[in-house]
């Protein structure tokens, strides 16, 4: 019976475990590779989910600030429009004063002639007349 079985030495059955052994050795080694990277990868992603939100609270304390400032530059720029405003009206206003006072001018000078006009007519009237 034994001489049907296949004849093995020693040193190749050593040199199966050996790479077997080596084998196991090289997948643990992947294992903790690869376990020492996700751990990696976890602590990167913790530190840029705390760089992230920094960076968002500082963009956001920034953007509000800014909001401020155009507040404020378009507050001084509605304060400027209604003097602005102002300083028309009072010109339109003195403007419809003086052509008031223009009209009223006018008026008076119409009469001034109207009544010279009479005045003429009557001294018409009275050289031919004869009087």
């Amino acid at each position: 019976m034994s001489d049907k079985l296949p004849k093995v030495s020693i040193a190749v059955v050593g040199v199966v475990i050996a790479q077997i052994g080596g084998f196991i050795w090289w997948t643990a080694q992947q294992a903790s590779t690869i376990s020492n990277l996700e751990e990696t990868v976890s602590i990167l992603t913790v530190e840029n989910n705390a760089t992230d939100r920094t960076n968002l609270i500082r963009d956001v304390e920034q953007n509000k600030e800014n909001i401020e400032e155009m507040i404020d530059i378009l507050a001084e720029f509605y304060e400027d429009m209604q003097d602005g405003d102002n300083e028309i009206w009072a010109d339109i206003d003195m403007m419809n004063e003086d052509m008031g006072g223009m009209a009223s001018h006018m008026m008076e000078i119409i009469k001034l002639q109207s009544r010279v006009g009479i005045l003429e007519k009557t001294v018409e009237f009275t050289r031919n007349d004869g009087m």
